[in-house]
Formats: C-alpha cells, structure tokens, sequence
C-alpha cells in the first residue's frame, strides 16, 4: 500500500521520515518537522490504519516497515534519516536492523526495542464505548468522553481521531478493530537477539516517562551500539510536546552531524 505522507518543507535536501505512534498521525508532528526543513526534506507519514492511510485488517511491525519501503521506492528515496516516535520507533529500529542501507540516520523517541505490557486497553474501550451513530455534535462528543477518558491530555488526543463526514456522521480515522486485533503482535519486542544496527543512534526519552527504564540501556546497546540517550527532564511520553525546544535542540545536534555523514556510502 502506498502511504499518506505530509510534505513539511525542505524539498531538495536530504530526507527526514517521522514514523508517528499508536493513535497518532502525521499531523501531530507539523510544528517540529517544519522546525527541522531548513537542512532536511522532512515528510511525515501516516501508519497504516491510522490518519489518512489506507486501512487493513493485518497490523505487524513487518508489514509497516514494508509499507515504509514501498513508500521510499515509491518516491525514489534510496536513503533517509527517521525518526520514530512510540510504535514508529519500533518500526525505525526494525527496518534499520534489517535494511541498514536505506538509514542515514536514527532518532528514537521515548520507546526500547523490548516487550511492552497492554497499556491502551483503556484507549480501545473509550473509543469503542463512544456512541458515534448517536453523536450530533463534536462538543457533545467530548462531553460524553469526559466520562470515559478523565485524563485532559489524553482525552483530547484520542479525539483527535474523530472526524464528522460529509452527511453528518462521526466516525474514528484510525481502524481500531484492526489495531486491537494487532496489539499482541505490537506488544511484542520488535527485534531478534542478532539485529544491529552500528551507526550512531539517539534515544530521546521523557524524563518522567515510564517507557524506557535505567535498565533498557544495556538492552538497547545489544543491538545498538552507538546508541546515545538524553534525557529531558519535566517530560513524560511526548517530549516533542511537553519540551518542545530542548527536543529541537538535541533532534539538531544530531542532525548536524548526520548531515556531513548523509552522502557517504
């Protein structure tokens, strides 16, 4: 399948790919991929099954890095740098491990390559518990959330999957029968013991965020050598949201140097 992408400037130099996590889209990464167009062509693909791609009842960490090559043949891009946030993270770790010849370079956002515990069966409910037949209104869609999802930040994320159609109906713009279907596979570590990738690597991580533990380091550095890992303090899962300039910050020093690094073999 061929991807939706959102071109955030910079056409003619060397390429950014942002790969999105579960529930987002492209959309959530406009403000931080334009930051970035001054030196890089940055696009921001939306996964399948959510934003504005093309749905299917298969969701597998295989399948989305496929998608990803496909979209790259696709544009004729031979090489490019990702940056992968969550569930997009997984999937730039796996398809730099397996194809390290298409990566000029790797950002990791607030993810490790392990095994994750189901951690958005809650997510699922509320979306499946909203009523969207009988939904009138997108305000009284978030009054009728207020009760289903208490947490402000997060309610307003998942609605950020609400759409109203032409005729007036509510609908959701991620396949959520296909990705709940998919979460044991997605749950799952996204790399074999052997998988290396031995360019330099960093790991952005939330502070406050209980995705990546002290202990994920050495893990990490099995099939990551060259890893680095920053820290932002005050941030939880979204640092690119919660500290947006120390993200851009340490995203540019990295960048700097994989720009003079980009058109080497």
């Amino acid at each position: 399948m061929l991807l939706f992408h959102r071109d955030l400037g910079g056409e003619g130099r060397p390429p950014l790919l942002v790969l999105h996590g579960l529930l987002g889209s492209s959309r959530n990464w406009q403000t931080i991929g334009r930051l970035l167009s001054n030196d890089f062509h940055v696009c921001a693909l939306d996964i399948r099954n959510h934003g504005e791609s093309p749905w299917r009842d298969e969701h597998s960490y295989d399948l989305m890095v496929d998608d990803v090559l496909f979209w790259m043949d696709h544009h004729e891009i031979e090489r490019s740098v990702f940056l992968g946030h969550s569930m997009g993270g997984k999937v730039a770790m796996r398809l730099a491990c397996r194809h390290p010849d298409r990566v000029g370079g790797l950002i990791v956002v607030d993810i490790a390559p392990r095994a994750y515990p189901s951690t958005h069966i809650p997510e699922f409910e509320a979306m499946n518990a909203l009523p969207l037949s009988d939904l009138t209104s997108r305000a009284e869609a978030e009054e009728k959330m207020k009760a289903l999802v208490t947490d402000w930040a997060l309610r307003k994320f998942l609605l950020t999957n609400l759409e109203r159609s032409a005729t007036g109906r509510f609908g959701w713009k991620v396949n959520v029968s296909a990705l709940e279907d998919g979460m044991e596979n997605l749950e799952e570590e996204p790399l074999d013991s052997d998988d290396l990738f031995g360019d330099p690597v960093l790991f952005l991580l939330g502070g406050r965020s209980p995705y990546f533990r002290a202990e994920d380091e050495s893990g990490t550095r099995k099939h990551f050598p060259e890893a680095r890992f920053v820290r932002i303090e005050g941030s939880g899962h979204n640092p690119h949201i919660e500290a947006r300039d120390q993200f851009i910050d340490e995203v540019r020093k990295y960048l700097d140097v994989r720009w003079m690094m980009f058109r080497k073999p």
